[in-house]
């Protein structure tokens, strides 16, 4: 055993090491990004032959893992809350299938929004989905949960959900590591049926599911997990799940308070571990990050009426993520003013970096657009989506990966000329090509525009599988030649630039423009990397 000071997301990717992993599946996505770092710059996974590549899309990633797991091999697959939804077909269907090798899937929630479009929880998928779910409170509890999950998962056939939010994803605390485990040998599965849903199989496998329940419920109780903890003052009762668990801790040691505290850290959680922890207390407070899932359950699972606090009668705050503060009002601590923040301390926006190619693309196609008149620009989510604040003002929706060009799509069947869309090269590859092929079959006025830096920019520059494949790409799909242009998006080029996306504009049918410059962090990197081996 070694110590180790990790970030959350290391200890899960060093805990999945640790269990035997033969593969890891992704697509980048704070604040789920560095676990699979972690991975490709181990030198133990690269001796091992590990599979640790970028994939294009969560669905892909979701998919690629089971088909791992399938051969019997344990396999992790990670993405953030939003790109669950991508995998959601996947991820679903994998709890009727089962699992042959372990399968872990590590969801990154990101309460109060820090780099995401949304605060949903992640853990309603795994309830869904009627699967594992686990939920840890440390660093070293995800690296401990990560083992655990391989385990649980081959011992119910089961995929286990790991979900972790960002404060515990991106923040460092001592781990301890346990010794290594093999990886699994290949074994096909006993049952060659077993991932063929077909509606006959399906029924039998659906069955097997619910059936299973009870023991997982059971298990919740038998890992140890889920624990109560006693407390001498049964006035309140604090029922605190993952992460919250530590804000409470917090709070309890600086004002002595002696609640008695249910830890949960399992899904299902058992009705009678919960019927048996509030007998013992007034009142109940629960503290989740994220939605009340579990507070709003308890109304169902209580054998009778409790005074219950929390999220949904407003004793915490709906949105956002917990803190101590937030934890200390609801328990009618006294909360110290919080000192005013000086006015030379400023918030700083973030902004498109200086040189980046994004802005003379954005400038360029402001240009061709003044004789029309704003409103025409459906953007997607990138580092480009910056485009939407000042001075660019450029771009007027956002909603999720490859809603650009189909956005674009329905807004030019409405009626509007032109219609614009504008997408990263990453993005396109990882949902935007089927929507691009909608646009093509149709042959519907639309204008994309993909801002190509060659690289995943917006979550640190991972590789991009659109890289010098773009035109391909898009003569494939069916985007004619004369309307598939190349353009270098510098200042000196802006009148060229301007008047070449004005022509596609005009154009009554599909036009893609490729505005095509390397990422001005990922360039900087890599010649002081080339720099450094000359020296």
């Amino acid at each position: 055993m070694t110590g180790l000071v990790l970030l959350g997301d290391e200890a899960i990717g060093q805990g999945a090491l640790d269990a035997g992993l033969s593969g890891v599946y992704a697509y980048p996505g704070t604040p789920s990004t560095e676990i699979t770092e972690f991975i490709q710059r181990s030198k133990e996974a690269r001796e091992r032959k590990v599979h640790a590549r970028w994939s294009a899309n969560e669905k892909t990633a979701m998919e690629s893992g089971l088909g791992m797991s399938y051969a019997g091999k344990r396999a992790m697959v990670c993405m953030k809350h939003v790109g669950l939804n991508v995998a959601a077909d996947a991820f679903i269907n994998t709890g009727i299938t089962g699992v042959n090798g372990g399968l872990v899937v590590v969801v990154a929630d990101d309460p109060s929004m820090h780099s995401s479009q949304n605060e949903q929880d992640s853990r309603f998928y795994g309830k869904f989905a009627m699967i594992p779910v686990l939920e840890p409170a440390t660093q070293q509890e995800a690296y401990d949960m990560t083992r655990y999950g391989f385990d649980l998962s081959e011992k119910f056939s089961l995929p286990v959900m790991l979900r972790i939010t960002t404060r515990l994803a991106h923040s460092r605390s001592a781990v301890v590591n346990s010794d290594n485990r093999k990886e699994n040998v290949i074994k096909l599965p006993t049952d060659l049926k077993q991932f063929i849903l077909l509606p006959a199989l399906a029924r039998k496998r659906y069955k097997l599911l619910l059936s299973v329940q009870d023991k997982l419920e059971t298990e919740s109780i038998a890992s140890g997990l889920n624990r109560i903890e006693a407390g001498e003052d049964h006035s309140r009762g604090i029922i605190a799940c993952g992460l919250s668990y530590n804000y409470y801790q917090e709070v309890a040691a600086e004002a002595e308070l002696k609640h008695p505290v249910l830890k949960i850290a399992q899904y299902p959680v058992p009705p009678e571990l919960l019927n048996e922890f509030v007998k013992q207390v007034d009142r109940v407070l629960v503290l989740e990050e994220g939605a009340p899932m579990l507070e709003e359950s308890l109304t169902g699972v209580l054998e009778n009426g409790y005074q219950i606090g929390g999220r949904l009668d407003g004793l915490l705050p709906r949105d956002g993520e917990l803190n101590p503060l937030l934890i200390k009002e609801a328990l009618e601590i006294p909360v110290e003013t919080p000192r005013e923040v000086p006015e030379i301390v400023k918030n700083r926006p973030p902004a498109l970096c200086k040189g980046c190619g994004h802005i003379d693309m954005y400038n360029a196609l402001g240009g061709a657009l003044k004789p029309y008149g704003p409103g025409r620009v459906f953007s997607d989510i990138g580092c480009y989506t910056l485009g939407a604040l000042p001075p660019y003002n450029a771009i007027n929706s956002c909603v999720d990966m490859g809603a650009s060009i189909t956005m674009a799509k329905g807004a030019s069947d409405a009626g509007l000329r032109p219609a614009v869309a504008v997408i990263g090269d990453s993005t396109f590859t990882h949902s935007g090509m089927t929507g691009l092929l909608d646009v093509v079959v149709e042959q519907t006025p639309v204008t994309v525009i993909i801002s190509d830096n060659s690289t995943t920019g917006m979550t640190g520059g991972q590789q991009s599988h659109a890289t010098n494949r773009l035109e391909e790409i898009c003569l494939g799909i069916g985007v004619e030649e004369e309307h598939l242009k190349v353009m270098n998006p510098l200042r000196k080029h802006h009148e060229e630039n301007m008047l070449m996306i004005a022509h596609e504009l005009a154009y009554e049918g599909v036009s893609v423009i490729i505005a095509q410059r390397e990422c001005v962090q990922t360039a900087s990197r890599r010649l002081r990397s080339q720099k450094s081996v000359k020296s």
